[in-house]
């Protein structure tokens, strides 16, 4: 899958098993959402578009580049929040259009509440954010809404995805790049990824039930 990119790198590793604790706090859980992004984001704009410009240094001129294209941060309502700051902090330029989708707990399947994207030119580059890639059901749900407006180059930036959910969205989306910090083996009874982190959305703004 040639389109399915796997984050390997120790640093990486090391803040995964933070992030799987269950004993990890809410606010330690989202620093370390934020820098396991920085990890996904370096290398899903390693592809990016860039254009030479002059600049001016203390010193001299010399020739430097800048990003050439428009680029739009996608999160998915509400986990991939924790994820659309860190993109900013490198790409300050980028737009950011939130996708409202919530899984129904009856059926396990994603229902898409909010898209509000305008008429205007779409960007050029997409990268969709969220924790978790689980069923892939919400995924392909935000893959179609950004294809429908127009974008053609797509990521998908999650910090745990499971074999069915990767394998979800390469069937459906081939041109689609995937981006993950971890792929578990399995999705239990719930449609919750194993062994996973449990839910990236109630761990992030601490509304776990019971607690």
């Amino acid at each position: 899958m040639t389109n399915v990119n796997k984050i390997d790198h120790p640093l990486c590793e090391h803040l995964l098993g933070q992030l799987r604790r269950v004993e990890t706090p809410p606010s330690q859980f989202r620093l370390v959402a934020h820098q396991l992004t920085q990890f996904l984001a370096i290398e899903a704009t390693r592809s990016l578009a860039t254009r030479q410009i002059e600049i001016t240094t203390p010193v001299a001129k010399t020739e430097a580049n800048e990003i050439a294209q428009r680029i739009g941060i996608f999160p998915i309502l509400r986990a991939g929040l924790a994820m659309s700051d860190p993109l900013l902090d490198l790409i300050p330029s980028a737009s950011v259009f939130h996708l409202g989708m919530y899984r129904d707990e009856a059926t396990a399947t994603p229902v898409e509440y909010y898209s509000k994207l305008d008429e205007s030119q779409p960007v050029e580059t997409a990268f969709i954010v969220d924790p978790m890639l689980a069923t892939g059901g919400s995924a392909l749900l935000a893959i179609d809404a950004v294809k429908r407006w127009g974008v053609k180059h797509i990521s998908m930036l999650s910090l745990i995805a499971s074999h069915d959910g990767v394998d979800t969205v390469v069937n459906a989306h081939p041109d689609v790049a995937l981006y993950m910090c971890a792929i578990d083996p399995v999705l239990n009874a719930n449609k919750y990824i194993v062994p996973g982190l449990g839910d990236a959305g109630d761990r992030v703004f601490n509304t776990i039930p019971n607690q």
